[in-house]
This record gives structure tokens, C-alpha cells and sequence, in this order.
């Protein structure tokens, strides 16, 4: 999946601020897997929720994915019905949760134990 075109339109940084629109990345792709997998989401439906989990609006995803604004509603609403949250905010806190807890994928820490 390539991200949607990064442009500075409806940007709120301030005309002052030029550049490309910078949308972070809270989740690397092994742990949008994982997501996937937990709660059996559709690959469009995957592909809509990291878009709203890196900020960008239902408009916005609709134009860069052409489809229309009601289908990314309906993704949306699919998702939250799966993931079991009533909105994006909680949607994103039980990814990154869900992505980065003890059940997650989170990397093994190195061992404190000496070889002596």
C-alpha cells in the first residue's frame, strides 16, 4: 500500500510552515500484521485504518484512494465495529496497545545475564 500524495493542502501548521505534510508512523508493518490478523480486518479496511491512524480525515482518504466519502464511512464504521471502539482516538490507543503490549510484537529485550 503507498501512501496517499503528501501536499500541504489543509495543512493547520501555518503559512510559515512550507514543506511536504509530515503524518507519523505509529505502527511499523509487522505490527499492522499483527493488527490486521486480531481483529480479521479486510485488506481495504487495513489499508483505511492506518490512513486514519496517521491523521489523515475520511475526505482526504477518499480523494487519494478515489473512492467516495460514504465508502470510507462504511470501512470505518466496519473497523470500529470489529475492533470494538466508537471512535478513531480509541482506535488507535487499542492498536498501539494492543501492537506493542505483552501480546504484541514487541522485540525481545537483550539478556542482562553474564556468561561468566
Amino acid at each position: 500500500m503507498s501512501p496517499p500524495h503528501e501536499t500541504t493542502e489543509g495543512d493547520c501548521r501555518g503559512p510559515d510552515r512550507a514543506g511536504p505534510e509530515v503524518r507519523p508512523v505509529l505502527l511499523d508493518s509487522r505490527q499492522w500484521s499483527y493488527v490486521r490478523r486480531r481483529y480479521e480486518l479486510t485488506p481495504r479496511e487495513l489499508q483505511i485504518a492506518e490512513l486514519v491512524c496517521r491523521g489523515f480525515r475520511n475526505d482526504r482518504i477518499a480523494r487519494d484512494l478515489r473512492i467516495r466519502p460514504g465508502t470510507v464511512k462504511t470501512h470505518v464504521r466496519n473497523i470500529y465495529r470489529k475492533v470494538k471502539v466508537k471512535s478513531k482516538i480509541a482506535m488507535l490507543l487499542r492498536f498501539v496497545n494492543e501492537a506493542s503490549g505483552p501480546a504484541g510484537l514487541q522485540s525481545p529485550l537483550p539478556s542482562t545475564q553474564s556468561l561468566d
